[in-house]
């Protein structure tokens, strides 16, 4: 049965649908199947494996909604043990629609408990905000992971987020955990950067990804050619660094 795990902050510009996207890739270069399910509607973790969203025929949306099930909006995609449950603009209506809808926070969960033991892991990423789809992503997980940038800004959405992660946990998923933090847009020559990490090691040392990513071209070019960084580029800082994450994720989860 796979474990399922969000990317989730509610600030935008963090890394964390590169995050999502390039763990993804290694944990599947490492041997595991993995499903990647966008809840975003601006859908970069689906064109960052290569897939045309004009070219979706089921999305998360219709998941979501209960237009299909989840097995008729999973795609395959030309990357080693990677497969996608596909999001488009459509999905940005999902946040009225389900309001009106019975067990509302539970849309996502129920969807995937028909697919999930097909896979290792279920990644899911979440849109940069706190509303009824990252409410669903939590509800489903059985833990969420934090990318957040080395900046002041940073560490006081990590506190809104941790206390919104608490309410869920609370009120809908009793069960769920933070699985760690990843700390993105690195700079070790910066003074604010390593203020950073020592005020995140103060007060969630035992969250913090052991690696934090780097500042690196690669991670932003690749992107561009519909690919995660290793298979842009393998020997890459950013590429190392994420396998050195999901190594280590193996281990927590």
């Amino acid at each position: 049965m796979a474990r399922i795990i969000a990317f989730a902050n509610q600030k935008g510009g963090v890394g964390k649908t590169t995050s999502a996207v390039n763990i993804a890739a290694s944990l599947g270069i490492l041997g595991k199947k993995v499903l990647i399910c966008d809840l975003d509607p601006q859908g970069n973790s689906t064109s960052g494996f290569g897939i045309n969203k004009k070219q979706i025929r089921n999305s998360s949306y219709e998941v979501l909604i209960g237009f299909t099930g989840a097995e008729n909006a999973i795609m395959s995609t030309n990357f080693q043990n990677i497969w996608v449950m596909p999001s488009n603009i459509n999905l940005a209506g999902a946040e009225f629609d389900l309001y009106e809808m019975e067990n509302r926070e539970y849309r996502l969960k129920n969807a995937l408990e028909s697919v999930k033991d097909g896979y290792d892991y279920i990644i899911i990423d979440c849109p940069p905000s706190l509303g009824m789809l990252t409410v669903n992503s939590l509800a489903a997980a059985d833990g969420v992971i934090i990318p957040m940038q080395c900046e002041y800004y940073a560490l006081e959405g990590l506190g809104m987020l941790m206390n919104t992660t608490s309410k869920i946990k609370k009120l809908y998923n009793p069960d769920l955990q933070i699985t760690g933090i990843v700390l993105t847009m690195f700079n070790g020559r910066l003074v604010l950067s390593m203020q950073v990490v020592a005020e995140l090691k103060k007060y969630y040392a035992d969250k913090l990804f052991a690696t934090p990513i780097s500042r690196n071209i690669k991670l932003s070019e690749a992107p561009g050619f519909g690919m995660p960084v290793y298979y842009h580029d393998k020997y890459c800082k950013g590429a190392r660094e994420y396998m050195e994450i999901a190594k280590e994720l193996i281990t927590r989860i």
